[in-house]
């Protein structure tokens, strides 16, 4: 064994002795790195602390230029806030090489990022570190900013947009127009958020102008990335995903800027709408035709989607498709009102709000567009929608405190970051300091659909505060204060008002009856007037059904199917869908697909049973009616609930009575039903499956039918005799037949044409009957002699029913 003679290490092993060398070596170099760390970190955070201080010099500097500049009376061009940027490494701690704040800019040389329509890239292109955005409010009250000195007005002057008539949108040319609102020019730009035509700008009454803004037309539909992560929009229960569309990487505007190839739209507006049956060009009729059409073809989607068992979703196919064919109303972008939309207007799907005008973004709640004040662009908030995804506060009906967007996962409702002053964020601040209008779309839960929501138009709101506060997360969020315009008709306070109906129905006020119907009908429909001090119609007896001049028994017995538990859609085996050309006019809903001249429901004699989807209308009523007194129609029928199009209604219940006895009898009879005359708004009802090219559609356009049968309900009837004549109704009469086969005396059924909101008097049109067919016009001067003047007060009133 080798070992050391002399030394201090005499008489030990030279491996031993190799190994304390070592481990001396380590141990030096341990304190060296943790001395050396410990100076970093010190040195860290003095820098840090310096940089705060330099910030803070340099924002007290900002502040004494500032009241220099408006001492001299010089006009001033530096933001209200201060933007400032760091490089950082990780959760905003700057390295040691770090010199505090790098640039101090004015809010008017920055432009912020904004969202844009597929195959446009409206990010600006800049060298410039990333910037972090400090709100000029912070959680100072308004009024409050500390950055304006005592006595000096914001460097924002507000505006207001007065309601302009409702007007039929023009195509401007792709300029901007300016006009003065206020002691300002404005000039309306490109869109910022994807618009997706032009439209008139309202402006003051005082002020009869054409202004408008130009966007570029295409036919995709932009989704915002910041998309409300509750939306559902009806989602299957399968919870399946929309992918999202992708831009157009070689079309997109590049810093060369070239130009943006586009799909040209196969048909303007107006030759679209042209196309269809239409009697006015009043804009709230453009707007029911477009809504009518988009969930005609959303219906029929879903059906064929049902017979082949698949889920998809068929609000944004049909969007798609009515975007593509350019059948839109109020295409483009404005402030204010909207012709032809009217508060409390309620929607199933955030795309019917893009096709009419009053909502852009089909994903993100936050509508806006860039508009131009003293040659100075900027972006002001024209619409959100408050959906549940965020922190709002929504019980007050005058008052909604609405979080900003951002800071959200895509796939989750984490929020992983502080929401940033961009975009959306940036245009509600900029609309606090202009006070220019915004429609506001509030939200409640569809209890017809787990995952559903109907979107209410509430009206118009300003902005009133702003502040920066922590969320539930921990992390900041923008928070802005709106108060509802005076003057305007209820909206959201109607929803909550029935709601306290239905929880205390006592709190109902001017109830003559609670229940009209004695407990004949699955809910109570209670009898109410608040306008007079009639106690109630004439005496009559409440049936539910109709009471034909023989039993059914000795009537022609209607052929049943042979299926399993339910019918099925897509099972050619059913007899009942042989029986509606193929197909069953319902869907899992329970709601009617299309208008047919005639709908065989299942019957006794059919081995399916009572839950099956084609026994929607003998199930009895499934919506809380009340009867109540109207001003100058007498007694009116009205619903607590909102009706989704293609729900049913009622029966027209009654007795059936001979064509002699309606020509004998010397008294007259205001409840008569006779089947002999449609109505031009139902019988275009089923207009927009068209649109697909479907051959068995364009097949299927039978001509109406009218039937012999002839109701009386003054002696017996039920809720359907209070239902008032109108010539723009929103119900319509379905034979159907499901208790016997006699096709000339069928069971007449009301569904609805549209969606309609609570409180909503429902009316269908009574026709004007002529000598011959029922059906003549008043221009051709055969107008019956039980004609009377009509009262409905729509824009395309004939003047005279019945």
């Amino acid at each position: 064994m080798l070992v050391h003679r002399y030394g201090p290490f005499a008489g030990v092993d030279p491996l031993q002795a190799g190994n304390v060398v070592q481990l001396f070596i380590v141990l030096g170099l341990t304190v060296g790195w943790i001395s050396t760390y410990m100076f970093r970190v010190a040195n860290k955070d003095m820098t840090y602390a310096q940089q705060l201080r330099d910030y803070e010099k340099k924002v007290m500097e900002v502040q004494k230029a500032k009241r220099e500049m408006r001492a001299r009376g010089a006009e001033t061009t530096l933001a209200s806030s201060v933007l400032f940027a760091m490089e950082r490494r990780s959760n905003c701690t700057p390295s040691s090489s770090e010199n505090g704040v790098l640039d101090v800019k004015p809010l008017r040389s920055l432009a912020p990022m904004f969202p844009a329509p597929f195959g446009f890239n409206a990010i600006t292109q800049s060298t410039v570190p990333p910037f972090v955005c400090v709100t000029p409010f912070g959680s100072s009250p308004a009024g409050s900013d500390p950055s304006y000195p005592s006595g000096v007005p914001p460097m924002f002057p507000p505006f207001s947009f007065h309601e302009a008539p409702n007007q039929k949108p023009s195509n401007p040319d792709p300029v901007s127009v300016a006009t003065r609102v206020g002691d300002a020019p404005v000039a309306m730009t490109p869109g910022a958020n994807g618009s997706l035509r032009a439209s008139p700008f309202c402006t003051s009454a005082k002020t009869p102008t054409s202004a408008t803004f130009w966007t570029p037309s295409v036919t995709n539909v932009s989704i915002d990335e910041d998309e409300d992560p509750s939306l559902d929009d009806n989602m299957p229960a399968s919870g399946r995903k929309t992918k999202r569309a992708r831009r157009r990487g070689s079309n997109q505007v590049g810093s060369s800027g070239t130009d943006v190839k586009r799909k040209r739209p196969n048909k303007s507006l107006n030759t679209e709408l042209s196309l269809l049956p239409s009697s006015s060009n009043h804009p709230r009729e453009s707007v029911e035709i477009v809504l009518m059409t988009y969930d005609a073809l959303r219906r029929r989607l879903l059906q064929l989607d049902e017979a082949k068992d698949v889920n998809r979703r068929q609000d944004l196919k049909a969007g798609a498709i009515m975007a593509g064919k350019d059948l839109k109303a109020n295409a483009g972008k404005r402030i204010g009102p909207v012709p032809g939309v009217e508060i409390g207007d309620i929607f199933y799907f955030r795309f019917e709000m893009c096709l009419i005008g009053l909502h852009a973004p089909s994903m993100a709640g936050i509508d806006y567009m860039t508009a131009n004040f003293s040659d100075k662009d900027e972006p002001v908030a024209i619409c959100i929608v408050s959906a549940g995804g965020y922190e709002n506060e929504d019980d007050d009906v005058d008052v909604l405190i609405y979080s900003g967007q951002g800071g959200s996962g895509k796939h989750d409702k984490k929020q992983p970051d502080d929401q940033k002053l961009e975009r959306g964020n940036l245009a509600l601040e900029r609309s606090l300091h202009r006070k220019n209008q915004i429609r506001v779309v509030r939200s409640t839960k569809d209890v017809s659909c787990p995952t559903g929501k109907i979107y209410i138009y509430d009206g118009l709101y300003k902005i009133d505060d702003s502040w920066i506060e922590k969320g539930k997360t921990g992390f900041n969020i923008f928070k802005y204060k709106l108060l509802r315009e005076p003057g305007q008709p209820d909206g959201i306070a109607v929803w909550k008002m029935i709601q306290k109906w239905k929880e205390n129905p006592s709190s109902r006020g001017r109830v003559i009856l609670p229940d009209i119907s004695s407990g004949a009908e699955n809910i109570p429909v209670c009898l109410i007037n608040d306008v007079d001090d009639e106690r109630g119609p004439n005496h009559f007896v409440y049936v539910t059904t109709v009471k034909y001049l023989r039993h059914t028994i000795s009537m022609k017995a209607l052929e049943g199917c042979m299926c399993l538990s339910v019918c099925l859609p897509g099972d050619t085996n059913c007899f009942c869908a042989q029986q509606n050309n193929g197909d069953l006019p319902y869907n899992s809903m329970g709601l009617l697909v299309r208008r047919k001249p005639l709908i065989y429901e299942c019957s006794v004699s059919c081995q399916c049973s009572f839950n099956c989807r084609n026994r929607v209308t003998q199930k009895g009523i499934r919506l809380h009616f009340e009867v109540f007194r109207t001003k100058d129609r007498g007694w009116g029928l009205r619903s607590w609930d909102p009706i989704r199009a293609g729900t049913f209604i009622c029966e027209y219940a009654g007795e059936v009575i001979s064509k002699t006895r309606v020509e004998g009898d010397g008294e007259e009879d205001e409840y008569i039903f006779q089947a002999t005359y449609l109505g031009e708004k139902a019988s275009r009802w089923n207009c927009g499956p068209e649109l697909l090219e479907d051959p068995d559609i364009n097949n299927s356009n039978e001509v109406f039918r009218p039937f012999p049968i002839t109701i009386s309900a003054k002696n017996s009837g039920n809720i359907a005799r209070f239902m008032n004549h109108s010539c723009s109704p929103n119900v319509f009469w379905q034979p159907v037949l499901y208790d016997h086969g006699d096709e000339d005396y069928p069971h007449i059924m009301f569904f609805a044409i549209k969606h309609i909101p609570p409180m909503t008097e429902l009316t269908y049109d009574y026709g004007l009957h002529g000598d011959e067919a029922g059906q003549q016009e008043i221009g051709t001067g055969s107008i019956s002699r039980r004609a009377k003047k009509c009262l409905c007060g729509s824009p395309n009133c004939r003047g005279y029913f019945g």
